[in-house]
């Protein structure tokens, strides 16, 4: 392993950015040069993540800037989209960097819906590729120096910013590679390699043994602490990479404590404390032999130790001649002191000199969130306004009607339409008439059924996937450890009934519509019929031709005049309330970059004030004056009406002015609202498509994520084992014998809980009829012993019984020559056998020629029914007897 550590990059799977992205940009910003160009700077991220993650990187700086420029635009970009499980999903997936994983497994991998979750792996691999450059740099010039302890300080802080981030960033568990600890771990490592860098530039410059000492014990001090957190933490060591690790910080430790032991020394010698001086070289020899007797294949000291050893020979040996100074011990020497040179870099984005926001001109989604809100409370303080002026016009114009007025000034003559009434008649005819209203009517329940069957295809999306998101966390139970879809969709079904709510309050609104429709009816379709069937219509009165001149007369004139002077008057006002425009993005991002949060309420509210209040005032002076001018209106009609001559005739004509009156203004109000709630629907319409787009996305999303985790989960139960572990006896490890590949007898038998004594040797076999290929054979038997025959050749057992001994197509003195493979009396020798068996011991002649390879063994039939770990003690059989194993 290299003497400098460099940490391995994590590994990314394929996203697709653009469409999402242009997809969200699309429904929020309206079509125009600014979207266009939006679509475009989302796929140049696009482009600059593959260039990052999409393909293997050098070690070189150029690598490192592409990495660091996609982490700045991924900081700049998080503020201005909504990036979450519920609105807008991008999942990513990314391995661990130190699991190799398995070979039917794969290595351990997380997917989340987590635009943080992304900025911390590409965080990390930015430090990573830190630390990989950091280690390819030459320390021996000054540039290398520089350079190597600028990376390592800023791996050092981009770890240590992932340990204070990552858990907030994930809202869950993390792999063990950007886990706190394994990445608090890698930044102590990273800056202690910076310090070591800051001491072999010491050591080069030649500065003063002193400082050199200071950094040198600071050093050790380093990688003293990034050893004890690989050691005390559970989970790092079970990492290969630590593994590897954990031998070179332990010798990095020692390496750095002799070299401050020898820089000491060398202090000690110039201010003549001769004792102190073979005291630290003594220690730092210790140190070094430590290091050479346990970690020299990780890390040479041969040139650190000859130095010392040389200045340790020559100090005792002016010590021993010349000066006779004591050699204290080393717990009596004074401490060397630290100075620590290096500091993790802080991590504030922009990490990369050359980044340039591709989303400049988008507002961050707080900033965008905060306009939205403003611009419902701009629209509510619009329709108050409005609204305020339409209802006093109605309240006006159902005064005048119930008055009969304008009518009853126009009818003196009794007998012909009122001007006001044929206007009124013309303007419904103008306008559609009963078909326009009709036509309206019957297209209301159409848009409504759409709107309902776009909210509840929304809705049912989400309850399939929430149901079988439920199936399968019961069925997987612990294992299934995504979030589940019901915590996960309450924001999109609280949505969902508000939109029902507005859905139910419109459909109430149209039956009341529908009920003032049928209440007036009959007389709008009397307006709308010809002025001819109309005056005939109209009951005819006695003419009032005396009243033409009179000054109540004049003055109810005059008097309704200003009354429609004032409504003229809001419509103006009106239409000035409608065009006030003003941008808060400007107050809401000066807020943001200030205070960090927008106090969104505060700052609209005072500029809906600004705005409006003057208008404000204009409303209720209007509303006062009507007020004042209707009083005046009643007096004088209440003079009017006693002088003009009452009788059944004329009261019937003035209801039935006061009807048509009353139908047109009704017709009007109907239209309007009608007109109202076809907009309302539509625009709903276009909300719903979104809604249910959006419901769409994360349920293809959950529905992406839960195929990885099944299919993640499939290969980690494939890796369980399927029955509980147990141990198998030794003996059916070995493989079953075979007639072409015989197994050897076993060299040693132990018999359990009794004493180790030397095994006594069973009675010998008949002595084998050799072919003439032999060298010698062995003895005869007794001659008042017959000799046995030669049985049949025996084939191998199916499977072995008890231990495995030989087995052979035949027997000794047949047609095959003994294997010599193994002599199971060879332990014995001749003058170590028993006295009894002595005398029928013949010396032993080596056999000549090879043995056939795997043969060896005592030949013989497999035993039956064999103990299979002891033989047992065989009674004295004559010597001619073949030995066979006794149950």
């Amino acid at each position: 392993m290299a003497t400098f550590i460099s940490v391995p990059l994590k590994k990314s799977s394929e996203v697709d950015l653009v469409k999402p992205l242009s997809k969200f940009i699309t429904a929020t910003y309206p079509a125009g040069e600014e979207q266009a160009e939006y679509i475009r700077s989302v796929e140049e991220l696009n482009k600059l993540r593959k260039s990052a993650l999409g393909r293997p990187l050098d070690k070189h700086e150029s690598s490192l800037e592409i990495l660091l420029r996609y982490y700045d635009q991924l900081c700049a970009v998080e503020p201005k989209f909504p990036f979450s499980e519920n609105q807008l999903c991008l999942t990513f997936t990314w391995k661990d960097a130190f699991d190799k994983g398995s070979l039917f497994g794969g290595s351990v991998k997380l997917a989340l819906a987590s635009l943080g979750y992304e900025k911390t792996c590409v965080l990390f691999n930015g430090a990573a590729l830190a630390s990989q450059i950091a280690s390819e740099q030459n320390l021996d010039s000054d540039e290398g120096l520089k350079a190597a302890a600028k990376y390592y300080q800023l791996a050092s802080g981009a770890f240590g910013h992932i340990k204070d981030t990552v858990l907030s960033a994930l809202n869950r568990e993390p792999t063990m590679d950007v886990s706190p600890e394994t990445v608090g771990t890698l930044s102590l490592i990273m800056l202690a390699q910076a310090q070591e860098v800051f001491f072999l530039k010491a050591t080069s410059d030649k500065m003063k043994d002193a400082i050199i000492a200071k950094l040198a014990n600071q050093t050790a001090d380093f990688y003293g602490d990034a050893f004890k957190q690989c050691q005390y933490k559970e989970n790092l060591p079970k990492y290969f990479y630590f593994q590897e690790v954990l031998p070179v910080l332990a010798a990095k430790h020692c390496i750095m404590q002799a070299n401050a032991e020898l820089h000491q020394s060398l202090l000690a010698k110039q201010k003549k404390r001769f004792g102190e001086e073979i005291a630290r070289l003594q220690h730092a020899t210790e140190l070094v032999k430590t290091v050479a007797s346990r970690y020299d294949e990780y890390v040479s000291v041969k040139d650190l130790s000859d130095k010392i050893s040389r200045a340790l020979t020559a100090a005792k040996k002016d010590n021993d001649f010349i000066y006779h100074d004591r050699v204290p011990e080393v717990k009596d020497l004074e401490h060397i002191g630290k100075a620590a040179l290096v500091k993790a870099t802080a991590i504030t984005p922009p990490l990369s000199a050359k980044f340039t926001d591709l989303f400049e001109k988008m507002v961050p989604m707080a900033v965008q969130l905060s306009m939205s809100v403003s611009s419902q409370r701009k629209a509510e303080t619009v329709n108050r306004l409005v609204g305020t002026m339409r209802e006093a016009t109605n309240l006006c114009n159902g005064v005048l009607a119930s008055l009969n007025l304008p009518a009853a000034l126009e009818d003196l003559s009794g007998d012909s339409i009122p001007q006001s009434i044929v206007e009124k008649a013309r303007a419904i005819v103008q306008q559609g008439g009963l078909q326009s209203i009709e036509q309206l009517i019957r297209d209301l329940p159409e848009l409504l059924t759409r709107n309902r069957e776009i909210l509840d295809e929304s809705l049912k999306m989400l309850g399939d996937e929430e149901s079988t998101d439920s199936e399968l966390r019961s069925k997987f139970s612990q294992r299934w450890n995504r979030t589940p879809s019901g915590d996960l969709y309450k924001p999109l079904r609280a949505e969902g009934g508000n939109f029902r709510s507005v859905l139910d309050k419109a459909v109430q609104a149209d039956q009341v519509v529908k009920e003032r429709y049928n209440t007036h009816c009959e007389m709008i379709a009397l307006l709308c019929k010809p002025e001819a069937e109309l005056t005939a219509a109209i009951p005819s009165a006695n003419p009032v031709k005396t009243l033409q001149g009179s000054e109540v007369v004049s003055v109810l004139r005059s008097q309704l005049a200003q009354l429609e002077e004032v409504k003229k008057e809001r419509e103006r006002l009106e239409a000035e309330i409608k065009g006030v425009t003003f941008d808060m993005s400007s107050s809401f991002l000066t807020a943001l970059a200030q205070d960090g949060a927008i106090n969104e309420e505060a700052l609209s509210m005072s500029q809906l004030d600004q705005s409006y209040g003057s208008y404000s005032q204009r409303v209720q002076a209007s509303l006062r004056s009507q007020e004042e001018l209707l009083g005046k209106v009643q007096t004088s009609h209440q003079e009017f009406s006693k002088l003009k001559q009452s009788n059944s005739e004329a009261n019937d004509r003035e209801e039935v002015l006061k009807k048509l009156a009353s139908a047109h203004d009704s017709y009007v109000e109907i239209t309007s609202n009608l007109r109202e709630g076809t907009k309302f629907y539509n625009d709903l319409t276009e909300i719903l498509l979104k809604f249910q787009n959006k419901c769409s996305d994360i349920v293809f999303a959950r529905k992406t994520e839960r195929d990885e985790l099944l299919k993640d989960l499939q290969q980690s139960i494939a890796r369980e084992p399927s029955a509980p572990s147990f141990n198998v006896p030794a003996y059916q490890t070995n493989p079953a014998p075979t007639a072409a590949d015989p197994t050897p007898a076993p060299r040693t038998v132990l018999q359990p809980q009794q004493p180790q004594v030397k095994a006594q040797p069973p009675q010998r076999p008949p002595p084998p009829a050799f072919t003439p290929q032999a060298a010698s054979a062995p003895g005869n038997p007794p001659d008042n012993q017959p000799q046995p025959g030669n049985p049949p050749p025996m084939a191998p057992p199916a499977q072995a019984q008890g231990p495995p001994y030989p087995t052979y197509q035949g027997y000794p003195g047949y047609a095959y020559q003994m294997p010599m493979g193994y002599n199971p009396y060879a332990a014995y020798g001749q003058y170590n056998m028993p006295p009894a068996m002595q005398p029928n011991m013949q010396p032993y002649v080596p056999y000549q020629q090879p043995p056939a390879p795997g043969q060896g063994g005592f030949p013989g039939p497999p035993p039956t029914q064999q103990h299979p770990y002891t033989y047992q003690q065989q009674p004295q059989q004559p010597p001619h007897q073949p030995y066979y194993p006794q149950q």
